[in-house]
């Protein structure tokens, strides 16, 4: 019943599909044609065009995909495994809620299948759908933005891709946990809403602290259930995106890796382009990113919080106060603290739970140093 709300792949990419050498990923992915529909039990990953960009600031007319699709399924995979489906197009609804219902129904059915949506297009408040599609897994939820502003909004002002946090933050169920920022830019959010974000025991990285050393995103993502990229992230230079034209922001190297670590994350269960313009060189832009998160998800490790802890080496450090366990891959080198379930209070977390985390956070805590996102996380379990 849900995918009624799916759209066939056009017949132009079909067409230009059936063009392509074996080797081509639109030769391996399953399409929604007019006489069938993929069997959602038999892949992994499901890309979903919305074809609804109301929420942009600047609206972009007759929004398409076409080309964006051409370019992804132009490209050869890797020694790929993971199979892909191209469920369609979810059409602009009578309102802009009417689309996040589809999305929400759509990508609902999808995570309690095991399936990841990919969506591509529409304008980013199409998240908050997204966001809402977890409801049905009673879960909390960590949410992780690549773009240049935290999208606050007032109470009242319409849901749109430069309010829509303030909803997921507002609304009921509130099943947010986390939210983390990679790339503002300082001069486009105000002091009001950075001091909100510390408020929140929110996570927050600029631009330049991002590009001066991208490693440091790699924990975020492993924490992270969902992941919304804004194109407009991304500097006009590098997208092609001269509509709204962006001086700085991530090069097309650096945002094709933060797909990549999204990808390889073994928690991440829903994946986001928006404020996509259509233009013909962010058509190329958006597929490789695409095509980066793919790659990623094929080379997932199953770790935390798939597999047991009995195979990880344990540090136990103790602080003046505190005493810290760290937990390290044996296979991957990666790190992981533990948050500790404390029986006595309203804890959001049922029991204890590791946090990812990087080697140089253990290095602080060897120095008596409280690590940042360890202590924020403490603080949001309490609240």
């Amino acid at each position: 019943m849900e995918f009624d709300f799916l759209n066939p792949v056009e017949d132009e990419v079909l067409e230009y599909c059936f063009g392509l050498t074996s080797q081509q990923l639109g030769s391996k992915v399953v399409m929604h044609t007019q006489d069938q529909f993929p069997d959602v039990n038999k892949i992994k990953l499901a890309i979903i065009g919305v074809l609804d960009n109301r929420g942009q600031s600047i609206e972009t007319k007759n929004i398409s995909l076409i080309s964006l699709r051409k370019e992804l399924y132009s490209l050869f995979p890797g020694n790929w495994e993971t199979s892909i489906a191209d469920l369609g197009n979810i059409l602009a609804g009578n309102t802009v809620s009417d689309t996040h219902f589809a999305v929400k129904k759509i990508a609902s059915e999808l995570l309690k299948s095991g399936v990841i949506p990919i969506i591509l297009g529409g304008s980013q408040d199409i998240t908050y759908g997204l966001y809402r599609a977890y409801d049905v897994l009673e879960q909390m939820v960590n949410i992780v933005s690549i773009d240049s502003k935290f999208d606050f909004g007032k109470d009242e002002e319409e849901l749109s891709s430069t309010s829509y946090l303030t909803k997921i933050i507002v609304d009921e169920p509130n099943n947010l946990f986390n939210f983390s920022n990679l790339g503002y830019q300082t001069y486009f959010n105000s002091q009001e809403e950075i001091d909100l974000i510390e408020k929140l025991f929110f996570d927050a990285y600029r631009l330049g602290e991002v590009s001066n050393n991208i490693l440091i995103t790699e924990p975020v993502f492993r924490d992270a259930d969902l992941v919304s990229i804004d194109l407009n992230a991304v500097k006009s230079s590098d997208s092609g995106n001269f509509i709204s034209f962006q001086p700085n922001g991530f090069n097309g190297k650096e945002i094709c890796s933060l797909a990549r670590y999204a990808g390889i994350s073994d928690k991440v269960s829903s994946f986001g382009v928006f404020n996509f313009n259509g233009t013909h060189q962010e058509s190329i832009l958006v597929a490789q990113i695409i095509w980066y998160f793919i790659e990623g998800v094929q080379y997932r490790s199953n770790e935390y919080p798939f597999g047991s802890k009995e195979s990880y080496l344990k540090y136990i450090v103790p602080l003046d106060e505190e005493e810290l366990i760290f937990y390290k891959s044996d296979k991957t080198e990666r790190w992981w603290i533990e948050i500790p379930f404390i029986s006595n209070v309203n804890n959001k977390l049922k029991r204890n739970t590791l946090l990812p985390c990087s080697y140089d956070e253990y290095l602080l805590a060897c120095n008596n140093e409280l690590p940042e996102r360890w202590w924020k996380a403490q603080r949001k379990n309490l609240i």
